[in-house]
C-alpha cells in the first residue's frame, strides 16, 4: 500500500466570483442594522451567567474597520489563490484571500464532499461590516455575527505539525477586539479527521471580550443532530426562547427544510456531555464536528422553506444550487454573547472534521436512538480521548514559528508589535506588511503627530483602540488629527467630546467634508434630522468642490456620501435637495443596483409612483441588502398596493398583523 503523506501546497482556484469592491471611505460610526437583538423583556428568567454575557461589550460600531459593500452582482471567472491540505483521506480546500475559509472538504476514498461548497463566490451584506459569501467552514472571531474578516487576507504559512509532518497555520490581528489569533489546520497522515487548533490572545492589561463561533455550511436536506433535548430558539422577530428537540410548533426540526422561516436553535448540551454536532443524509452518511470542551455552543440556522428564505438562498449562489443550512460550534452557549478572556491570558482548544456513518434507521428515526447511533459511531471513529490527545499533542507546536510564508494578511498587526513590543511566538507579524494605511500611525508612533496628507485625498483608517486615542489626545490639534480623535472618541462613547473634536477641525480644515460628514451623523444619532440633512448637502457640495479625479478613491467617497445623503434629506422630506445630490453622482454609480433602489425611494418622495413602478419592473439587483432588511418589499407595496414579487421578497419572519 502507497502512504500518501500529508502535504501543504499552493493552488490555483477558478470560480465565478464578484470582487468585494474598494472600502467605504467614510467610518462606520453607528453599527450596520443588526438583526440578532434581544428584546429585554426575554431577558428575564434566563441563567444568570447567560444574561450576563448577552450585555457584556455590545459592538457600538464596525470601526476600526470599515464597511465593503461595493460589490455588484455580476460574476466573472476569476482565479483564486487557495491552499490545499491533503493526506491520502481528505483534502481541504482553503482560501487565504477570504478569511481563510475552509472552501472544501473531500473525502476521498468515498468522493463525497463533506460541505455545501459553493459553486459561485458571491458577496452579500452579511458580515459586521458588509462583504460576506456563503459556505465551506468560517472563523468568525469579533462579535456577534459574521467576522469582518470574511472577504479579508490572512497570514498563512508552513508549520511543523505534531506529528512531524506539516501543517498550515492562519492567524491575523482581530481588529474589532484587538486581539491576535491562529487556526491550526492539521491533518495526520492516516486521519479521515482535519483536526484545527484554535488559540486566542489578549496580550493587554485588561480584559477583553471574546467571541468565536466555527460556522460550517451543509447541504439542507440532511438531518442535523446534536447531543441535546432543549435549544435556545432564537428568529427574526427578535425572542429568546427554551423549546424543546426535535419536535417544535408541531414539525421536526432538526430537519431544516420542516421549517418555514429562518431561525436559530442553540443547542441546550448538558456539561459532561462530548461536544459534538453532525450532520447526515437520508443514507446515513455526512459530515460530523467535535471538539476539547471549551467551546460550549452548538447551533443550528436554517433559511427555511418560505419565499424570503428561498430567496436569500438564490441570491447566495444561483438559481438550481442546492439549499443549506449551518450547523456551528462555539465559545458561548447562543450567539448573543460574548465571553471574557482575562488580561494577558489566552483560550485555546481544538475542533475536528470529518465523515461519518450511521444506521439510516436509526438517524431518522426516534431522537434518543438518533442521537444515540450517532454518538456511537462518532465513538468509533475518532474517540473522545482521541481529540483531548491530539489538542495536547498540538499544543506543543502552537508556538512554533512558521515556515515558508504562504499568504500575506494585513498590517495592523505589525503596527500593533511595534507600538507594543508584544512577543507573540508562533504568530509573527512581519514589519514588511506594513503599508499606506499603517504609515501614518507609524509616523504618530514615531514622532507624536498626524502628518498632513501630502495630497487632497479622502482619509484613511482610524485605529480607536485606548492607545491610540491617548497619543491622538496629546498629538498636535490639526485639522486631519481631530477628525480621527473625533472618531476614536465616538468609539469609547464619549460622543460629546467627538463632536468638540470635530467642531474645532473644521474651523482650519482645508478638506471640510469629511468633518462635517461626521457631525451630521452625530446629529441623526441624536434625532436631530434637520441639521443633520443640513451638514449632509453641505458636506456634499465640499466633497463636489474637492475631488480631484474619476479615481477609485474619490468615486467610492462620491457614491457613499451621496447615498448617504439622499437618504438624511428624504427623511428630512427636502425632497429638492435629494434630487440635486442624486443628479452630481457618478453616472455609473447611479446605474448600480443599490442606486436604483435609492432613485425608486427619491421617486417615492416625489410622488411618482410609475416611476417606482417603472424602477422595479426594470429589473435591479440591490447588492447590498442587509439581512432581515425588508425595504424593497416595504416601498413596492406603499407605491403599489400591490403584493411583493417575488424576486424582491427577502422577508425573514411572519408579516404582522
Amino acid at each position: 500500500m502507497v502512504i500518501v503523506k500529508t502535504t501543504v501546497r499552493r493552488d490555483v482556484l477558478t470560480l465565478p466570483a464578484a470582487a468585494p469592491g474598494p472600502e467605504n471611505p467614510l467610518p462606520p460610526l453607528l453599527p450596520l442594522r443588526n438583526v440578532h437583538t434581544l428584546d429585554e423583556r426575554a431577558k428575564e428568567g434566563l441563567p444568570r451567567d447567560m444574561a450576563r454575557q448577552l450585555g457584556y461589550e455590545p459592538l457600538r460600531s464596525p470601526l476600526p474597520t470599515r464597511v465593503l459593500d461595493a460589490y455588484g452582482r455580476e460574476r466573472t471567472e476569476t482565479a483564486l489563490d487557495v491552499i490545499v491540505v491533503e493526506n491520502a483521506r481528505l483534502r481541504a480546500t482553503v482560501l487565504p484571500g477570504y478569511g481563510g475559509r475552509v472552501h472544501s472538504l473531500l473525502h476521498k476514498p468515498t468522493g463525497r464532499e463533506l460541505l455545501y461548497r459553493n459553486p459561485v463566490l458571491q458577496p452579500a451584506a452579511f458580515a459586521l461590516n458588509g462583504a460576506w459569501f456563503s459556505g465551506g467552514i468560517e472563523w468568525n472571531i469579533g462579535a456577534t455575527g459574521h467576522t469582518t474578516l470574511s472577504c479579508a487576507p490572512v497570514h498563512a504559512a508552513r508549520v511543523r505539525a505534531p506529528d512531524g509532518g506539516e501543517m498550515l497555520r492562519l492567524w491575523e490581528w482581530e481588529r474589532l477586539r484587538d486581539l491576535p489569533f491562529q487556526v491550526d489546520l492539521w491533518l495526520p497522515e492516516d486521519s479521515d479527521f482535519l483536526h484545527v487548533g484554535v488559540r486566542i490572545r489578549n496580550p493587554h492589561e485588561k480584559p477583553a471580550p471574546v467571541y468565536w463561533w466555527s460556522n460550517i455550511a451543509v447541504p439542507d436536506e440532511r438531518r442535523v443532530l446534536a447531543p441535546a433535548d432543549e435549544a435556545w430558539h432564537f428568529a427574526y422577530t427578535g425572542a429568546l426562547r427554551k423549546v424543546p428537540v426535535p419536535e417544535f410548533e408541531g414539525a421536526d426540526r432538526t430537519y431544516p427544510r420542516r421549517s418555514e422561516y429562518p431561525a436559530d436553535y442553540f443547542y441546550d448540551v448538558p456539561d459532561g456531555e462530548r461536544r459534538w454536532i453532525a450532520a447526515l443524509d437520508d443514507e446515513g452518511h455526512g459530515l460530523v464536528q467535535t471538539s476539547t470542551d471549551l467551546p460550549r455552543g452548538r447551533k443550528l440556522f436554517l433559511w427555511g422553506t418560505g419565499t424570503g428564505g428561498r430567496r436569500w438562498q438564490e441570491w447566495l449562489t444561483e438559481p438550481g444550487t442546492g439549499g443549506y443550512a449551518e450547523i456551528q460550534s462555539g465559545l458561548a452557549r447562543t450567539q448573543l454573547e460574548h465571553v471574557r478572556l482575562d488580561a494577558e491570558t489566552e483560550f485555546s482548544w481544538l475542533e475536528s472534521y470529518g465523515p461519518l456513518s450511521a444506521s439510516p434507521a436509526r438517524v431518522h428515526g426516534e431522537w434518543a436512538d438518533a442521537r444515540g447511533e450517532v454518538a456511537a459511531r462518532l465513538a468509533d471513529a475518532l474517540p473522545r480521548e482521541a481529540v483531548d490527545t491530539a489538542y495536547e499533542a498540538w499544543l506543543t507546536c502552537a508556538d512554533a514559528e512558521p515556515g515558508e510564508v504562504l499568504a500575506a494578511g494585513s498590517g495592523w498587526g505589525a503596527l500593533e508589535v511595534l507600538r507594543a513590543g508584544y512577543k507573540l511566538p508562533g504568530t509573527p507579524f512581519a514589519e514588511s506588511t506594513l503599508g499606506p494605511d499603517q504609515a501614518p500611525w507609524l509616523e504618530l508612533l514615531h514622532t507624536g503627530a498626524v502628518p498632513e496628507p501630502r495630497k487632497v485625498a479622502p482619509p484613511g483608517p482610524t485605529p480607536v483602540a485606548p492607545h491610540w486615542r491617548d497619543m491622538l489626545e496629546t498629538a498636535p490639534a490639526r485639522p486631519l488629527a481631530e477628525y480621527h480623535l473625533g472618531i476614536a472618541q465616538w468609539h469609547a462613547g464619549d460622543r460629546a467630546q467627538a463632536v468638540r473634536s470635530w467642531e474645532r477641525g473644521l474651523e482650519l480644515a482645508p478638506s471640510r467634508w469629511p468633518l462635517l460628514r461626521c457631525l451630521a451623523v452625530a446629529d441623526h444619532a441624536e434625532g436631530n434630522t434637520e441639521r443633520a440633512a443640513d451638514r449632509y448637502a453641505e458636506a456634499f457640495d465640499d466633497l463636489c468642490q474637492e475631488r480631484r479625479d474619476d479615481g477609485s478613491a474619490w468615486t467610492a467617497a462620491t457614491a457613499a456620501l451621496g447615498r448617504e445623503a439622499v437618504t438624511e434629506l428624504l427623511a428630512a422630506h427636502r425632497t429638492e435637495a435629494a434630487r440635486s445630490v442624486w443628479d452630481r453622482l457618478h453616472e455609473a454609480t447611479r446605474a448600480e443596483g443599490r442606486f436604483r433602489l435609492l432613485e425608486a425611494q427619491l421617486l417615492y418622495s416625489e410622488g411618482d409612483m410609475a416611476g417606482v413602478r417603472a424602477v422595479f419592473e426594470s429589473g435591479f439587483e440591490a447588492s447590498d441588502l442587509r439581512e432581515g432588511a425588508e425595504t424593497l418589499g416595504d416601498l413596492w407595496t406603499a407605491a403599489t398596493g400591490e403584493a411583493i414579487p417575488a424576486r424582491y421578497d427577502f422577508r425573514m419572519r411572519p408579516a404582522e398583523g
